[in-house]
């Protein structure tokens, strides 16, 4: 018999909605006050999005695993690789040369 998971307390589920809520509205909000093209809003909004899916897909195929629901390996590689892709271009996107110095690391403080 597989012993009995454990549900998360309502303080960490609370903890963990009003994270998931500031980091995506300070992000949100450090983009609509960026002085930046539409195209690169665009760019920065799609890895948010690329990012929020991966990171909640991945950690529901974890968590189907622990339990005992099956999940195949290809799904839970692909979301392993969506979660680095979206990381990788976060990296990237404010490493490129067009970008001021001051704007490179403010679009990555709310990810963190």
């Amino acid at each position: 018999m597989k012993p009995a998971m454990q549900k998360p307390t309502a303080a960490f589920v609370g903890a963990s909605w009003i994270a998931l809520m500031v980091g995506t509205l300070g992000f949100i909000t450090g983009l609509w006050n960026a002085e930046m093209l539409l195209n690169e809003k665009g760019y920065y909004f799609t890895v948010l999005i690329l990012g929020l899916f991966s990171s909640v897909s991945l950690q529901k195929a974890v968590r189907d695993r622990l339990e005992g629901i099956p999940v195949t390996n290809l799904y839970f590689s692909l979301a392993w690789i969506a979660v680095g892709a979206s990381i990788t271009l976060l990296v990237i996107g404010p490493g490129m040369p067009h970008l001021l110095r001051a704007r490179r690391g403010s679009t990555q403080l709310p990810i963190l």
